[in-house]
């Protein structure tokens, strides 16, 4: 194994989440007065801790989101997740086989540990991520595109950063891990590869992911 560590990012790597979470902010931020499509929404939001939302917004339009903005938004996605959430195809063979190998993994999402539970809750992936693997950008002071959330998991997990390598599929995860001294596969499932250039290497599925981590 080339690595001491795994870091999974997990909306769009661990669970299907993205087009589920992005369709809804689009329509709740059209709602409130800010047209944005789909596609807006995967370019400018894809892969961003909740605060950096409100922060593109303001600095757009000089307006703030109400102060329920998360609360609502959560509900709506949480709602959509119990009836349409997936695990990304192919990811369940992945963790078998680090866990067969007793490889360390750990997932470090830019979305809330209770958004991070309810996605696994739901789509049986709870069973491969105790409490002692998940992080969040909760539990530090700046997300994605920082690199602390990715330290911070290092830290906790006992590794060198640059015996860790990040999976992601978003260009903010993917200058995150570079910022943080970490290899980075950047999967392209849904995003271009010229906006994860950034990354060690490039993969489109999760079939090839096992072969690049060893």
């Amino acid at each position: 194994m080339r690595y001491d560590l795994v870091i999974f990012d997990n909306d769009g790597v661990l669970v299907d989440s993205e087009p589920i979470s992005n369709r809804l902010l689009a329509a709740y931020l059209s709602e409130l007065g800010h047209p944005t499509s789909y596609e807006e929404s995967i370019r400018d939001y894809m892969g961003s801790a909740m605060h950096r939302i409100h922060e593109l917004v303001l600095e757009r339009t000089g307006q703030r989101l109400p102060d329920d903005f998360d609360d609502i938004f959560h509900s709506r996605v949480f709602a959509a997740f119990e009836r349409e959430l997936q695990p990304v195809a192919g990811i369940t063979g992945v963790l078998e086989k680090l866990a067969a190998d007793e490889v360390p993994y750990c997932v470090a999402s830019s979305g809330s540990h209770e958004r991070i539970r309810v996605g696994h809750r739901t789509t049986g992936l709870d069973q491969w991520f105790e409490e002692t693997r998940i992080f969040s950008s909760q539990d530090v002071g700046r997300g994605k595109p920082a690199p602390d959330l990715f330290l911070y998991a290092a830290e906790r997990m006992g590794v060198a950063p640059e015996r860790c390598v990040v999976v992601e599929d978003s260009p903010l995860g993917v200058q995150a891990a570079v910022a943080a001294g970490m290899d980075v596969y950047g999967f392209t499932a849904m995003t271009p590869p010229t906006r994860l250039a950034q990354a060690t290497q490039l993969f489109s599925g999760m079939g090839e992911l096992a072969d690049l981590l060893v």
